[in-house]
């Protein structure tokens, strides 16, 4: 099978280990990966600030760069979530359709279709893992709280094949941090309160390092733990399944 990288601009721009991270470690479990050098932004921005006609130019590339992969993978469940409902291409709607059909995140790529079991990857620390709020109520990586309904994981999963990894028990586990892309601009209190809540359940259950699978929601927390002068740090769990010691 043929993968195509899909890495989202703030990845590119910020936290660019998380996409060598995401490389490496599919190139480890003998994948052929591609990195379209023309890929820019989804278009994510524009759509959920109100302005999805101004993404249009963005879908049109996004379609043209990944029309020939078997599959697309992301390391960012907020893009691969956009992509999956939201990619329109009236001039290609076939190719925009095959590849809504194709995009995944990280870990249910993973799980879900190279159905991974083991990694060479060893994280002797405790860590609290930040489920972000588009990859557990948009792409269903792990249940949802309030559901009475069987409990599951799909990042919880892969955490546990990495070695002498502690994951701790949080409080309110799928909390969100309260980032939410534009909402943190337009309601910047509110959003401050969010993640001030959401770091002080990873430091209550004394993790080292608060792990996640969208760096947007990392970003955010660690803005906060800077600010807190605090030890605990973030990393992607792309950069934990590709072995990663700390």
């Amino acid at each position: 099978m043929k993968i195509g990288l899909f890495i989202p601009c703030y990845v590119d721009q910020f936290y660019p280990q998380v996409a060598i991270a995401t490389l490496q470690l599919l190139e480890k479990l003998g994948l052929d990966v591609d990195y379209p050098l023309n890929q820019t932004c989804c278009g994510q921005p524009m759509a959920n600030s109100g302005f999805e006609h101004y993404a249009q130019g963005c879908d049109a590339l996004f379609t043209k760069n990944f029309a020939t992969y078997d599959y697309i993978v992301s390391p960012s469940g907020s893009c691969v979530l956009h992509v999956k409902e939201h990619l329109h291409n009236e001039k290609d709607p076939a190719g925009a359709q095959h590849i809504r059909q194709r995009v995944y995140e990280l870990c249910e790529f993973l799980t879900d279709v190279i159905q991974v079991k083991e990694l060479e990857a060893r994280f002797p620390h405790k860590v609290g893992f930040h489920i972000g709020c588009h990859g557990q109520r948009g792409l269903h990586l792990s249940q949802m709280s309030e559901l009475v309904a069987e409990d599951f994981s799909k990042p919880g999963y892969l955490l546990n094949l990495v070695k002498d990894i502690q994951v701790v028990e949080l409080d309110r586990p799928d909390e969100c941090c309260g980032f939410g892309g534009t909402f943190c601009v337009a309601e910047e209190a509110v959003s401050a309160k969010m993640g001030k809540d959401r770091v002080q359940d990873h430091l209550i259950n004394q993790a080292e390092y608060i792990i996640g699978g969208d760096v947007s929601c990392l970003m955010h927390l660690e803005g906060i733990l800077r600010r807190q002068k605090s030890a605990v740090k973030v990393v992607h769990i792309a950069e934990i399944l590709n072995g990663r010691n700390g």
